[in-house]
């Protein structure tokens, strides 16, 4: 073992124990595993943030610009710049409302990319897999039977409509005042919540099943570490 190897498992060992005292209760040994963690999270966060956005994709470009861009590139140039100064501004409560123009430019293109994301990265594939689940040429050439292809098939277009149904919050105002939905949709959305307890009760196995991993992991590092050290 190299003195850098034997370092690094110190230091895994310390930082392991000092996140296991949390099954004492709140502790200053806790807290100060959780500030460094936090802490060299946020620098590395940074740095990454300064070598690759802001000086690949701000300050060399306004550099190279500068010297020896058009004034049509430099006029480009300057938008994001004024643009980041702008965002900057909200670190002053009297000039914050310069970056309004800013933030709500940020906003609605990152909403615009999630709800394209979403329609093009889930909505769609989840359509597309219904609709292949019904591939009576696929499922023959992995030798499935035609019964066990419509039931498959049934099962995802029941529970794709049921969970999508459940979502449906369209109501029609009663004479008491009250609100219900159609009652063909509420028992839909019923059964689609049960799809949705299925996949977020699958979806906690997962994780659950990930950090019992981690803690074997951990527990077995302390027993190595003691072992080659001892």
């Amino acid at each position: 073992m190299t003195t850098l190897d034997l370092i690094t498992a110190i230091l895994s060992f310390l930082f392991t124990l000092l996140i296991f005292s949390y099954l004492i209760g709140d502790n200053p040994l806790f807290r100060i595993a959780v500030y460094i963690f936090v802490g060299v999270s946020s620098g590395y966060i940074a740095a990454i943030a300064w070598w690759q956005v802001i000086w690949p994709r701000l300050i060399q470009p306004l550099i190279s610009a500068m010297l020896t861009g058009s004034l049509l590139e430099k006029g480009l140039i300057f938008v994001p710049l004024l643009g980041a100064v702008l965002i900057l501004m909200k670190a002053s409560p009297r000039l914050a409302g310069m970056s309004r123009g800013v933030m709500a430019f940020l906003v609605g293109v990152g909403a615009a990319v999630t709800i394209a994301g979403a329609v093009m990265g889930t909505l769609i594939p989840q359509v597309m897999g219904t609709i292949n689940s019904f591939d009576l040429a696929s499922a023959s050439a992995r030798n499935i039977s035609l019964i066990e292809v419509i039931f498959n098939g049934a099962f995802v277009l029941a529970g794709t409509i049921f969970t999508l149904t459940y979502f449906h919050f369209g109501a029609r105002a009663k004479v008491d005042g009250s609100t219900r939905r159609n009652g063909l949709i509420e028992i839909s959305a019923w059964a689609g919540r049960i799809f949705i307890g299925i996949t977020l009760g699958t979806v906690f196995a997962g994780v659950y099943a990930a950090a019992l991993t981690a803690l074997i992991e951990r527990i077995m590092s302390l027993f190595n570490f003691l072992g080659n050290f001892l």
